[in-house]
């Protein structure tokens, strides 16, 4: 009798559970459908009297987060006081345009997301026109089961995107671009710790709310991930922090510099062509040497070098940041075991990868030689009420912790003695920076051009325990040969725009 009493007692509470259980999510459902879609509903039951024109649409929205948490609208559904109708909407109009994307129609006269986060995330945003007919036991159950099974597909994204941030990006370039006039360029300004983008940015842009008025679609593309480049010396931090790792050279070592040397018949030579005589590596980088560069890839050797560029580094392939049409850089003079390639690759050129490769390489310089996944989404709020953080691949260790360290103090001694001579120290912030102006290849002719050139220009901070990175880049600026003219301006407004506005502490 006791053991049949037992079982009883545990079925009780198993069917206790279950109607807790039911009861819990029968509540948060009707929360969501009852407070936060309330307004959907009360169209559904208007739509059940007055057939609209156009059909109702439903899809999620898209939030920028602000430096303190709060959710911003992105991307939502406005009416058109015209005809009723809902339709998409952008508050920030041109602002992030090529990161978020718009929505529009197919030849089936279904909306889909085009570009952008629009795009990669289409399958999360789009509701589809049925489910504002559904009936409500139906969607309460549905809801019940996704959360039960986990299986949660449709939502709002929330971004990383710092509106503020961004906004001030944005107004850099166009202050650049009236100055010097590129054919295009562009700026990410990430958080090198985890892989957060608080602004990516490029220009030209576009109104999104008008994205119909444009007459050229490529304006719609996101070269930050869709473009390859040859990016010049700022590529050679990285030649110098994988001969320190791999032991090859050490920051004290030296060498010779004649100001040309001769590589598999092909001249390589500094900026100026000048020689420096017996220097130690920290030169390489301040007076941003050609054949410094040259000197590290000798003394690694093609395999050591290779071993970095490619696997550690990972130059060559697609980052995984949350974008559509991300194409890899290309890296096949690698491939080969010629010295020169390697030499010209050491310092930027022969080799063409994208902006967010760029960023995300340089990025293991600032946080202690690890290699993260730049992203734009951080979590998906879904429509059955649960929000979701978003996961990102773990950090891998590319580089020893004191390599990084090294070539962050030397970066550090660029900033604070030959960036503008000095002049773009800050005095109680330390930061780590180097310019890159490489040349640009001819289609037709397979050579370089001799007059145009493209401007890199990347920087951190705080050097050691740094909280933000900023690359910048210009297609062919005009009227200065070098990026140090060109862009160390905007890069010096934006670091101190970062700091005043995040009140960051000093770190010196």
């Amino acid at each position: 009798m006791a053991s049949a009493s037992a079982r009883f007692v545990r079925r009780i509470r198993v069917l206790t559970a279950l109607f807790v259980c039911v009861a819990i999510i029968m509540i948060v459902r009707l929360y969501v459908l009852q407070v936060m879609r309330g307004s959907t509903y009360a169209a559904r039951a208007d739509a059940q009297i007055i057939q609209p024109e156009n059909s109702l649409i439903d899809r999620g929205s898209i939030y920028f987060t602000d430096k303190n948490g709060t959710q911003i609208v992105a991307a939502t559904f406005s009416e058109d006081a015209t005809t009723t109708a809902r339709t998409r909407f952008y508050p920030g109009g041109s602002l992030a345009a090529q990161e978020i994307g718009f929505v529009a129609y197919n030849n089936d006269n279904t909306q889909k997301g085009r570009y952008g986060l629009e795009k990669y995330y289409d399958e999360t945003l789009a509701r589809g026109n049925d489910d504002l007919y559904t009936n409500f036991f139906v969607q309460l159950f549905n809801g019940a089961r996704s959360v039960l099974s986990g299986n949660q597909q449709q939502g709002d994204i929330i971004t990383t995107i710092e509106p503020s941030v961004q906004s001030e990006l944005e107004r850099q370039l166009v202050l650049y671009n009236d100055i010097w006039h590129p054919k295009s360029s562009g700026g990410i300004i990430i958080n090198p710790q985890n892989g957060e983008i608080y602004a990516m940015a490029v220009s030209p842009t576009f109104d999104i709310n008008a994205f119909k008025a444009e007459t050229d679609p490529l304006v719609y593309a996101n070269p930050m991930v869709q473009n390859i480049y040859e990016m010049g010396s700022i590529i050679k931090p990285l030649t110098m922090a994988a001969g320190i790792d791999s032991g090859a050279i050490t920051e004290n070592t030296t060498y010779d510099d004649a100001g040309s040397i001769t590589v598999d018949g092909k001249k390589i030579s500094n900026f100026d062509g000048k020689a420096r005589g017996v220097i130690p590596m920290v030169e390489i980088l301040k007076q941003s040497l050609n054949v410094g560069a040259s000197f590290v890839a000798t003394q690694m050797g093609p395999d050591t070098m290779r071993d970095y560029f490619l696997n550690k580094y990972k130059f060559g392939t697609e980052t995984g940041i949350d974008l559509p049409g991300e194409v890899h850089g290309m890296v096949s003079n690698l491939s080969s075991d010629r010295a020169v390639e390697f030499d010209t690759a050491s310092f930027g050129q022969g080799i063409a990868i994208t902006p967010i490769e760029t960023a995300r390489a340089l990025c293991v310089l600032a946080n202690g030689g690890y290699l993260i996944t730049p992203h734009l989404v951080k979590a998906t709020a879904y429509t059955t009420g649960v929000t979701e953080q978003m996961s990102w691949s773990e950090h891998e260790q590319v580089l020893k912790p004191e390599t990084a360290t090294t070539v962050s103090r030397m970066l550090t001694t660029v900033v604070d003695v030959s960036l503008a001579y000095g002049k773009d120290k800050l005095d109680h912030y330390s930061v780590a920076a180097k310019t890159g102006t490489a040349q640009i290849v001819d289609p037709t002719t397979g050579s370089y051009y001799s007059d145009k050139y493209l401007h890199s220009f990347f920087g951190y901070f705080p050097s050691y325990n740094a909280k933000f990175l900023v690359f910048l880049f210009a297609v062919e600026p005009v009227g200065a040969p070098y990026a140090s003219q060109t862009l160390a301006p905007p890069w010096h407004d934006l670091t101190q725009f970062l700091i005043n506005y995040y009140n960051v502490p000093p770190d010196r």
